[in-house]
């Protein structure tokens, strides 16, 4: 559904039918920035002339494409070219959900967001705004949950993610995970009933915290800058060129490359777009050779062949991490069923994370 501003009160009239009253709000903040943004491009044909369309799949924040189209008005203040055939400029909007101050520190995000810029590996920062900000529009496809089990794509993905890892950002260099899980646990006993507290037996999950740690101390220990939510909407590509760009930072930090490696693994049982997105689907979690697909060409940045006993010592850590996936985005569904109005049930999606978590360790257990 578009949203249309600055037209005449007819097609106002118009549009105010066609968009339902829940549909897209830009804040007046963002619009000014947007008109200003717009005002210095010589191309716009009029800047106040903006389109508004909302994008799907995100569970954060609500983003927009805005767009204006482009062409320079003649004398009589039409555009000269046909409007069929006129481009247009697009940037992207970001309104940042509630709650989210709970999960992470906005202000770290976003200089995360600028020095990843400046390292050539995401959209520029076009301006902010009180509660969100506008960004360059990346001329890319946002990939399908189908594309991260296609083999070609699969192996960009373990290319840039090794690029991603391997990013000198500045702050602590410490692993966050685990005062995450930590911090996470203890605002969704907060938040919860003591009836949804046993249901998703929220007392338990700090010994499972502290002996998981424990269990994976020793293991494949390389610390990398990670992205800690690679799920398929986060990753862009030019389809001429087969460039990957990783979007959306908002929880990165230094971490175990095994966990984010887990992470994206986990991601490929979710498909955001269904009629239903909160529904997982772990018949689509990566089968062992698809597992070792993706570790050989992490581990082939230099085109040479890997060691083998790293890539099974990885392989074993990543199977370990998976649990900690389950807990973070578990803990993640819980609390963001208490603050955030968007629409998905994330209370389901918590509960399916806490069974995989459950039945994983259980399996473990046994083997």
């Amino acid at each position: 559904m578009v949203a249309i501003e600055n037209q005449s009160q007819v097609a106002r009239a118009a549009a105010a039918e066609a968009v339902p009253a829940a549909g897209p709000r830009i804040p007046k903040e963002a619009r000014r920035l947007l008109h200003d943004l717009a005002a210095a491009w010589a191309d716009v044909a009029d800047c106040r002339a903006l389109q508004v369309v909302p994008l799907k799949g995100a569970m954060t924040n609500e983003v927009y494409q805005v767009r204006w189209l482009t062409g320079v008005p003649s004398a009589g203040g039409e555009a000269e070219e046909p409007r069929g055939e006129r481009e247009v400029r697009k940037v992207l909007v970001r309104i940042y959900g509630d709650g989210v101050d709970l999960f992470f520190d906005r202000e770290d995000e976003v200089r995360t967001f600028e020095c990843m810029s400046r390292h050539g590996q995401g959209p520029r920062l076009l301006g902010r705004f009180p509660n969100g900000r506008v960004e360059e529009f990346i001329h890319a496809r946002t990939l399908s949950a189908a594309d991260l089990r296609d083999p070609e794509i699969s192996a960009l993905v373990a290319s840039k993610l090794r690029e991603f890892h391997n990013l000198d950002m500045p702050g602590p260099k410490s692993v966050l995970i685990w005062d995450r899980l930590r911090n996470w646990l203890k605002t969704a006993k907060n938040l919860c009933s003591s009836d949804e507290a046993k249901e998703f037996r929220l007392d338990s999950l700090e010994n499972e915290i502290t002996a998981l740690q424990n269990d994976v101390s020793g293991d494949y220990h390389w610390i990398g800058f990670c992205h800690n939510d690679l799920q398929y909407g986060n990753i862009m590509i030019d389809e001429e060129t087969n460039m990957l760009t990783i979007i959306d930072y908002e929880y990165a930090s230094f971490n175990p490359v095994a966990y984010d490696i887990a992470n994206h693994f986990c991601e490929m049982a979710a498909d955001y777009h269904s009629a239903n997105p909160h529904i997982l689907d772990y018949s689509k979690y990566p089968d062992t050779d698809e597992q070792k697909r993706f570790v050989k060409t992490y581990l082939s940045i230099s085109g040479e062949e890997p060691d083998a006993e790293e890539a099974e010592n990885l392989l074993q850590s990543i199977e370990k991490y998976t649990l900690a996936s389950h807990l973070v985005w578990g803990l993640w569904g819980i609390i963001s069923d208490h603050v955030n109005d968007i629409d998905f049930d994330y209370k389901e999606y918590a509960r399916q994370r806490f069974e995989q978590y459950w039945q994983k360790k259980t399996a473990n257990l046994q083997s």
